[in-house]
């Protein structure tokens, strides 16, 4: 089967399409999905009103997760342009099974399964039966979750900013700085600590214990993960004769992208207490920003923006930060979501701006 012929993964080296070559697959995956949350609320309540509920629920739910991840989004695109085509088609088959069963359905029973130490099945009932003591556990879960997902994050956006061979800069002063500190070994592991403990200290004995911990992991987490990303793609690519993104790259991919989703199937719970129907309308999302992944790489939209690189991983670490935040009060994900856009809007704008500034400058000359 050709990866053309797969969902959403039309191949990511060729140029072209419209909206309709892009978002076929989410497209079809909304009407089934909105389909399926309809009858999940007839079944449930028996009425029309109740079908009409979970329909809105499912739709608002896959809003808020493009919304939470379009930066996602263009840092899939930042990494995937340099991967082989074969794992490029990997990654837009295979990772879309991951990103929508593992990450929707699996991580929110998995948490359950580990905080009230009881069986997979027995969590899988409890999220039918008893949807507001399965919503319970997530929510006392949601500090060691938003401090781990929160440090990876962090880490993830720093590094990219942190790179003594970065010659791109979008906020000129800061950036500027950032990559000539770059040269310091552990900058940026440093910072993210020093974040860390200052959150710390707001919290009381017991929370601060939990919150530093679960952050050492985060830590722990992306270390590891570049390391053997590292050790993998080395190693693949001295079979291959040629240094691109292969296991290593798609294995970094798929822990960003659980990163991300940490914060949107937390607060998903915000909005339903129904497993099923969080797994529905998420997934939904995810569809879009898969398809977004690849207009990005195909379209070559990141090399005319010059700046939208920026934006995204500006909206990383805002989200980092939001995440620590939420150990200390509630912070609603239309406000995580809608800075994320704003940050990629701008840099968005700024790059128009700087292209016309270019194309004026040649007519000049």
């Amino acid at each position: 089967m050709s990866a053309k012929s797969l969902p959403g993964a039309a191949s990511a080296t060729a140029g072209g399409g419209g909206f309709f070559h892009f978002f076929r697959w989410a497209l079809i995956v909304t009407v089934l999905g909105l389909a399926l949350g309809a009858l999940l609320g007839w079944q449930s309540t028996g009425t029309l009103l109740g079908a009409l509920t979970v329909f809105l629920v499912c739709a608002v739910l896959a809003v808020l997760e493009i919304s939470l991840s379009f930066d996602n989004a263009i840092v899939n695109a930042n990494k995937l342009k340099e991967m082989r085509p074969e794992w490029q088609h990997r990654f837009l088959t295979w990772g879309i099974v991951i990103a929508v069963f593992g990450m929707r359905v699996v991580f929110p029973l998995l948490i359950v399964v580990i905080a009230a130490r009881i069986g997979p099945w027995q969590a899988i009932v409890l999220a039918a039966t008893e949807p507001s003591e399965y919503a319970r556990i997530m929510r006392e879960a949601h500090l060691p979750i938003a401090a781990f997902g929160g440090t990876f994050l962090m880490m993830v956006g720093l590094t990219f900013f942190f790179d003594h061979e970065k010659d791109v800069h979008w906020v000129q002063w800061l950036e500027k700085r950032m990559a000539g500190y770059a040269t310091i070994r552990g900058i940026e592991v440093g910072v993210v600590l020093v974040i860390v403990l200052g959150f710390a200290r707001l919290l009381d004995e017991a929370a601060a214990e939990v919150f530093v911990n679960a952050a050492i992991w985060g830590l722990l987490a992306f270390l590891l993960v570049e390391v053997l990303g590292g050790l993998l793609d080395s190693r693949d690519a001295a079979r291959q004769g040629a240094l691109k993104g292969g296991v290593g790259a798609f294995l970094y991919l798929e822990v960003l992208d659980a990163s991300f989703s940490f914060d949107g199937v937390i607060g998903a719970f915000a909005l339903s207490q129904n497993l099923f129907v969080i797994a529905i309308g998420l997934g939904i999302g995810a569809m879009y920003v898969r398809s977004m992944t690849i207009m990005l790489v195909e379209k070559g939209t990141l090399a005319h923006y010059r700046f939208l690189e920026h934006g995204a991983f500006y909206a990383i670490i805002v989200l980092a930060v939001v995440m620590f935040a939420q150990s200390l009060m509630h912070i609603p994900e239309i406000v995580t979501g809608l800075g994320g856009a704003t940050l990629i809007g701008v840099s968005w704008w700024s790059s128009v701006r700087w292209n016309r500034s270019q194309a004026n400058g040649d007519r000049a000359g």
